[in-house]
């Protein structure tokens, strides 16, 4: 029999379940509980922020799955860890900004994975010389200047990813620095019986379309190499096909329509350059005009400096 606390939040998560159709899993490391309740206020009206025990959120999850909700089977992998959920039936996008956009400055500790680089800047540091052994412990190249260890080069002193030393740790107390921003992170968002990477929620209709030209740009090369017609390829091979029976029209007597106009130009190649003159003539005019106007105007700006000293 389970607690009334645990029946009372399965019954939330199913009502969750079926009134929302959007879900983001949320990881709420190093995250207290006065950020997640600023989340709350922020998400009222639009999405609910759900938290609850593993164990409870599994067991509910197999119950549903039993009573032939299938679809939730794809929850399951990433029930794990400290986690959370985002309920909500707008666009997970703009949820997920509004969530992961509330954090706090947070000092380093040891063995935490860092979150991101953390350098220190070159200059002074703001420490006795006394403590100068502890720098040379830490191979910090490091000089005295007015009575201060100032710092020679920058230093990279924790890297992404990577567990926090305590050198490093006792470093950046030192010198009173909260190198860290913790807050809540999405990984993943469920939508239609469907888990994947929230990173796809950054992909606009340029990308997609960006990406869209690109294989078909690549299915034209491949087809056109291997003489296999395709949708991506056809209009190539028109362009070619056309440039072919061109190039036997200029070579011989035989003419159609479309290529009267290349054998009149290279018939009087003069041609060329009266199609061009108009728009030749119009750049000068236009270039003229505006030299004109500069010049008027600098001589009314020297006629007035000048009618001052009268």
């Amino acid at each position: 029999m389970y607690s009334q606390r645990k029946q009372d939040y399965r019954v939330r998560l199913e009502n969750a379940l079926a009134e929302y159709k959007n879900v983001l899993i949320i990881h709420v490391d190093h995250v207290g509980s006065s950020q997640l309740q600023q989340v709350r206020l922020i998400l009222r009206g639009r999405g609910i922020v759900l938290m609850g025990k593993n164990t409870v959120i599994r067991r509910k999850l197999q119950d549903l799955i039993l009573a032939g909700n299938k679809h939730y089977a794809a929850l399951i992998p990433y029930i794990r860890g400290n986690i959370g959920f985002v309920f909500t039936n707008e666009d997970m996008g703009a949820i997920r900004d509004v969530v992961v956009a509330n954090k706090v400055p947070a000092a380093a500790r040891t063995g935490v994975i860092a979150p991101c680089d953390v350098y220190i800047p070159a200059g002074p540091t703001g420490l006795d010389p006394g403590q100068t052994p502890f720098f040379q412990a830490l191979n910090i190249p490091t000089k005295i200047a007015k009575g201060c260890i100032d710092i020679i080069n920058q230093v990279h002193l924790i890297r992404e990813g990577e567990k926090v030393t305590s050198s490093g740790v006792a470093l950046l107390g030192k010198l009173d620095v909260k190198p860290f921003f913790f807050g809540i992170t999405v990984k993943t968002v469920y939508t239609n019986g469907s888990a994947f990477a929230a990173s796809v929620l950054d992909l606009t209709d340029d990308i997609l379309l960006g990406h869209f030209f690109k294989a078909s740009s690549a299915i034209a090369a491949i087809s056109l190499e291997l003489c296999i017609p395709t949708m991506a390829s056809v209009r190539h091979s028109f362009v070619n096909g056309f440039k072919k029976i061109l190039a036997v029209s200029i070579a011989t007597e035989y003419t159609f329509e479309e290529s009267k106009v290349f054998k009149e130009f290279l018939a009087d190649p003069s041609k060329f350059i009266v199609a061009a003159a108009p728009a030749a003539d119009d750049k000068a005019g236009a270039a003229k005009a505006e030299d004109e106007s500069s010049s008027d105007d600098d001589e009314s700006r020297s006629g007035s400096a000048l009618d001052l000293f009268d």
